[in-house]
């Protein structure tokens, strides 16, 4: 299962539909190549002071996850989507000005989480100021 066409999030404000579309695209983080593959690629699509929480519950710096994507990198492009994983569930929230909170989950291989971006929008474009994801239960 791929990612499905979007249904309509009866949480999601309508007026949100084009941000909530732009942010698709960009998920799952750091899976979808099209936004690069380079530490310049990188550095623009995450802001200086980008931090994430891993499904681990460990915090990890932004220059710790560009090492590990570096490493990823090397030996295979990341490529979306991924066999026998699946993404949905979408919502987002306005938390401040061009500021938004994305929230959806991923299955994957194994596993199931529920994850959030706050993403903000800046020239030239979107920027991940914090992503978290989290291991649920398939109850």
């Amino acid at each position: 299962m791929n990612q499905p066409a979007r249904e309509p999030d009866p949480t999601t404000d309508p007026a949100l539909s084009e941000v909530l579309d732009a942010l698709i695209a960009r998920e799952p983080l750091f899976h979808r190549p099209e936004f690069g593959l380079t530490r310049a690629d990188f550095e623009r699509l995450t802001a200086p002071d980008y931090w994430e929480v891993g499904a681990s519950g460990n915090r990890y710096s932004r220059e710790y996850v560009w090492s590990v994507l570096e490493q990823r990198y090397a030996t295979a492009a990341p490529s979306w989507p991924e066999p026998d994983s699946a993404i949905g569930e979408f919502q987002v929230r306005a938390i401040a000005a061009d500021t938004y909170l994305l929230t959806y989950t991923l299955r994957q291989p194994g596993r199931l989480t529920r994850r959030l971006t706050v993403w903000q929008h800046r020239e030239p474009g979107w920027t991940a100021l914090y992503h978290q994801g989290t291991v649920v239960s398939e109850d």
